[in-house]
């Protein structure tokens, strides 16, 4: 649909949350808190991050007891998520949902965790699931709201569905006033949008205008920031200069027309990407936070509805374990690095502070890498195998045309994703064994903006924890991974995919409106 078509992507959320929540109006900073990554940084580590930047709202895409449990008593205000692989559990028995809310969410009230809303599902009306949904996600989601009332808590955490904004369009204009939700899922959005208003809840959305340019090359770039855009779209007299507001408001749009105009909504993912694209980078990245978090500042809202806006920025820390089947950008929508470390200038405008505040106290493994050795010979027939082996099960993402490792020689590609191999299996001997390829050195390959990583010490297990606890040697047994990297003359590029289902959801598909799966 013209200018609003291609937006679109999703893990973790920094954003300014105004609530009503029926005790006076909240407001705050928020996060999603993705957990997909090899060497997590300990929940408690995290959690001090958070109270250092000031964020009081964090979003999860589980009930990961630990990083709950970390939570406690911290102020931070909390909503937990549901994986769309428990629907069908959820909806078919009253009892699973009751056990469910009982173990994640009651016993964690009681201890301390300020849990305000429970995310049913994670974008489950996503147009590239085919369906697979639709029969459970709306039982399932009046299942744990009967849960949350039994147990006693639905006065203060309140159901909801992140759905991705393909559920609504403009029937193939630019134009917001023309929205509405789509034909195929429209009678099941109106039935559930009207229990999350009969329950007091609101309606949680994610949109990503990074997509748009990812999907259209001929897009004009600058509608997808916040500021510079010359062309804008005049909707009745209501002015659109950037793609978030359109979108936002064809949803309000869609709601209005079908008797919910007053619906809350919540903007539950939207941000930039780092690396891993031409257009995903810092500059691109601190200019869309930046220009998004001083667009809601003042409380201007959008055009078709104004005030305080409630979203969360995509996402607090990188996930080197995310799926890339939508794209090897994936793995780069942290504000942080996957230490913590901060990546860009950026005022969130809750400390005194005029940047983001890093982790404290992370311990790294030993300064050596492992490259490819200097009498190696790139004409040698095992480089190939070795290089897709090592990305198939490490993290190449940075490696390509436009990304920050995007002007390495061969060589230089070839020792990056052996490095790569090398750290996420913390730094074994053995993940150096590429035959007659490789060797470790003590001299810093890192060179411009391309840093060779050493890998965190992590005594904290994620559950997505993708590490190597033993490892005999590189093996080219079993490649079936989500890609296969093939060495060309001027780096790496993906040659196929198999698809994965991720323990945060299934990978996301970008889709029209700016959303994400």
């Amino acid at each position: 649909m013209g200018l609003l078509k291609g937006m679109g992507f999703r893990g973790l959320s920094v954003a300014f949350l105004f609530l009503n929540l029926g005790v006076g109006l909240v407001v705050g900073i928020g996060v999603n808190w993705g957990t997909q990554l090899t060497h997590p940084l300990p929940p408690a580590t995290i959690v001090k991050m958070l109270k250092d930047n000031g964020i009081q709202k964090v979003k999860l895409f589980d009930a990961d007891s630990d990083i709950l449990n970390a939570l406690s008593k911290s102020g931070i205000q909390v909503m937990v998520g549901i994986p769309n692989e428990m629907l069908y559990s959820l909806a078919n028995s009253k009892q699973a949902a009751e056990k469910w809310v009982s173990k994640n969410v009651s016993s964690h009230v009681s201890n301390g965790v300020d849990i305000r809303y429970a995310a049913v599902g994670n974008e489950p009306l996503l147009s590239t699931y085919n369906g697979t949904y639709i029969p459970t996600i709306f039982p399932a989601l009046q299942n744990i709201q009967s849960a949350l009332i039994k147990a006693g808590v639905s006065n203060q955490v309140k159901v909801t569905i992140p759905l991705n904004a393909d559920i609504y369009d403009s029937s193939g204009s630019d134009l917001p006033s023309n929205g509405d939700f789509r034909p195929d899922t429209k009678d099941l959005v109106v039935e559930i949008v009207k229990f999350l208003s009969d329950n007091g809840a609101a309606f949680t959305v994610n949109i990503y205008p990074f997509i748009s340019l990812y999907n259209d090359p001929s897009f004009p770039a600058d509608y997808a920031f916040f500021n510079g855009y010359s062309s804008p779209i005049n909707d009745n007299g209501r002015i659109y200069n950037n793609v978030f507001d359109a979108n936002h408001d064809t949803l309000v749009w869609a709601l209005q027309k079908n008797g919910f105009g007053n619906l809350s909504i919540i903007v539950g993912e939207i941000g930039w990407p780092t690396d891993g694209d031409r257009n995903a980078n810092l500059q691109y990245a601190q200019r869309f936070n930046q220009g998004f978090m001083s667009h809601i500042k003042n409380n201007a809202g959008t055009p078709m509805r104004s005030g305080p806006v409630d979203a969360y920025l995509f996402s607090l820390i990188d996930e080197d374990a995310k799926s890339i089947q939508p794209g090897n950008f994936e793995r780069h929508w942290g504000l942080f690095y996957y230490d913590g470390t901060p990546k860009y200038q950026l005022s969130l405008g809750t400390t005194g502070s005029n940047g983001l505040i890093g982790a404290s106290g992370v311990q790294y493994l030993e300064k050596k890498w492992c490259v490819m050795s200097p009498s190696a010979s790139l004409d040698d027939p095992e480089v190939a195998l070795s290089v897709s082996y090592a990305c198939s099960n490490a993290d190449c993402t940075s490696l390509g045309y436009g990304t920050s490792c995007g002007d390495l020689d061969a060589r230089g590609n070839i020792s990056y994703a052996f490095n790569s191999y090398y750290q996420m299996n913390d730094q074994l001997d053995t993940a150096c064994k590429f035959p007659n390829l490789s060797t470790t050195t003590t001299s810093d390959p890192s060179t411009g903006n391309c840093k060779f990583s050493i890998m965190i010490r992590s005594s904290y297990s994620s559950s997505v924890n993708g590490r190597a606890g033993s490892l005999e040697k590189p093996s080219y047994l079993g490649l079936v991974h989500e890609t296969f990297w093939e060495l060309t003359y001027f780096g790496f590029h993906r040659n196929s995919e198999v698809k994965r289902v991720t323990h945060e959801s299934t990978p996301r598909i970008s889709d029209p409106l700016g959303s994400c799966s």
